[in-house]
């Protein structure tokens, strides 16, 4: 019998980052996006990659408040309770019932299958949602890690897409009924 250990899975909760939370972190107060979140977040929910983007999720709350339950959440920890980061959808399924997932992990806390719990969360949530059909995943072509984390969830490449500011990234796709990780 072989005596290694099994690495333990990952578990993670999320709490929800409302329009104000995300908002302060868009503005670089990480002390007031903590106490609006309730848990405590570090300094990645305020680089400028976070800012960013949590300015872009606060204004479409302010544009469509039922987009709440879709939107970017912080990624906690369980059970110890450590925010190691945040995953969300793009918004709520389009008219043709698609998706699109995002994450992204704290430095301190890479390698270390949060990314993976993360995502097995997020089409969890997907799969139990009656309009939703397809999970899309959107890449950087150089993100080795995101596309390793992805492999064994039975994604399709379908294509990809290019901007000056990110380069390359590839666009994958998932039936939400089909996604089990291997």
């Amino acid at each position: 019998m072989n005596n290694e250990l099994l690495p333990i899975a990952k578990r993670v909760r999320f709490v929800e980052l409302s329009a104000k939370a995300l908002r302060a972190l868009a503005d670089g107060d990480l002390a007031g996006g903590s106490a609006e979140a309730g848990v405590a977040l570090d300094e990645h929910f305020v680089c400028d990659r976070a800012r960013r983007i949590f300015g872009y999720r606060a204004d479409q709350l302010a544009e469509d408040p039922s987009a709440a339950p879709w939107i970017t959440r912080a990624a906690v920890s369980e059970p110890d309770g450590a925010v190691v980061g945040d995953a969300g959808f793009h918004g709520p399924p389009d008219e043709a019932g698609m998706v699109e997932v995002g994450y992204t992990v704290v430095a301190r806390y890479r390698r270390q299958g949060y990314a993976r719990a993360m995502l097995t969360a997020l089409l969890a949530r997907a799969a139990a949602e009656p309009g939703v059909r397809t999970v899309r995943a959107t890449i950087g072509s150089d993100n080795n890690a995101s596309l390793a984390t992805i492999a064994g969830f039975g994604f399709t490449r379908v294509g990809e897409r290019g901007t000056e500011r990110d380069g390359l990234a590839i666009v994958f796709e998932v039936p939400a009924d089909a996604t089990q990780a291997e």
